[in-house]
C-alpha cells in the first residue's frame, strides 16, 4: 500500500494489469452466461425464472462489497491521509450504485412471478434502496463541493455513517420475517443450493467482481489523470495572471 501512495507508480501498474483483467473478465462472464442459461436446470419449483438469480445474487453481492469497500477506502483517507484513497472511494462510487440498481431491478422482476407483487416493503429490500439512496447521495456530495479536500471529507463521512446498513442488508432475513428468502450460500452449514446452479453461480459472481476491478482501476486512472490536468491548467492560469 505504502508503494502504491506514489500515483505515478500507480498508474504504471494500472496500466499492466488492466488488458489482462478485461480478457478475465470477458472471458469469465462468457463462461457465465453459457453455464447459467445454457446448461443449468431450471428450478422445480420456480423453472426458467430461477435464471435471474445469476445476475440479481452478484449484483446484490458486488452492492454491498462496493459500499464496504467505499467505506473502508474513507476511513483510510481520513485517518491516514492515504492520496489514492478518495480516489478509490469515489470511483467505487458509481459502480456499487449500478449494482445496486441493477440487483433492484433483478429482485423486482423475479418478485412478480414469485410472490405476485413488483415491490413489498421488507427489510431486505428497502435496506437495499437505503444502500442505493447512499450510493446517490455520496455521489452528489462529491458534485456539489468544488473544493476537491473539503468533497472527501465530507463524502468520507458520509460513506463511514451509511456503512452501518450494510450488515443490515446482509442479515435483514435473519434479523426480521420477511418475504425474502434467507441465505442460501454464504451460510456457516454450507450452500443449500445444488451444485448444478450453485458453480455457475460463483463463476457470475467472480465475473462480476473482475468486472468490479477492472472498471475501478481504470475510473481510477482516469481521475488521477484528470486531477494532474487540472492542476496544470490551474498553474498556467495563475502564471498568466
Amino acid at each position: 500500500m505504502t508503494r502504491l501512495a506514489n500515483p505515478t507508480r500507480f498508474l504504471r501498474l494500472a496500466d499492466r494489469l488492466l488488458p489482462w483483467l478485461g480478457g478475465l473478465t470477458v472471458l469469465a462472464f462468457i463462461a457465465g452466461t453459457v453455464w447459467g442459461l445454457g446448461y443449468a436446470p431450471a428450478d422445480y419449483q420456480q423453472g426458467d425464472t430461477v435464471r435471474i438469480m445469476f445476475v440479481h445474487v452478484p449484483a446484490a453481492w458486488l452492492a454491498m462489497f462496493g459500499y464496504s469497500f467505499m467505506a473502508i477506502a474513507s476511513f483510510v483517507g481520513l485517518v491516514w491521509k492515504h492520496p489514492l484513497a478518495d480516489v478509490a472511494a469515489k470511483a467505487a462510487a458509481p459502480l456499487g450504485a449500478g449494482f445496486c440498481l441493477v440487483a433492484l431491478v433483478t429482485g423486482s422482476l423475479w418478485g412478480q412471478p414469485m410472490w405476485g407483487t413488483w415491490w413489498v416493503w421488507d427489510a431486505r429490500l428497502t435496506s437495499m434502496l437505503v444502500l442505493f439512496f447512499l450510493y446517490v447521495g455520496y455521489i452528489a456530495l462529491w458534485s456539489a463541493i468544488d473544493e476537491p479536500e473539503r468533497a472527501s471529507k465530507a463524502a468520507a463521512i458520509l460513506a463511514l455513517v451509511g456503512a452501518v446498513n450494510v450488515p443490515i442488508v446482509k442479515f435483514s432475513v435473519d434479523w426480521w420475517s420477511t418475504l425474502h428468502q434467507p441465505s442460501s450460500v454464504m451460510r456457516l452449514d454450507g450452500p443449500t443450493i445444488d451444485p448444478s446452479i450453485l458453480w455457475p453461480l460463483l463463476v457470475n459472481a467472480i465475473a462480476f467482481q473482475l468486472y468490479f476491478v477492472t472498471v475501478l482501476l481504470w475510473r481510477m486512472k482516469a481521475e488521477l489523470i484528470g486531477r494532474r490536468v487540472r492542476a496544470l491548467t490551474l498553474g498556467l492560469a495563475a502564471r498568466e495572471a
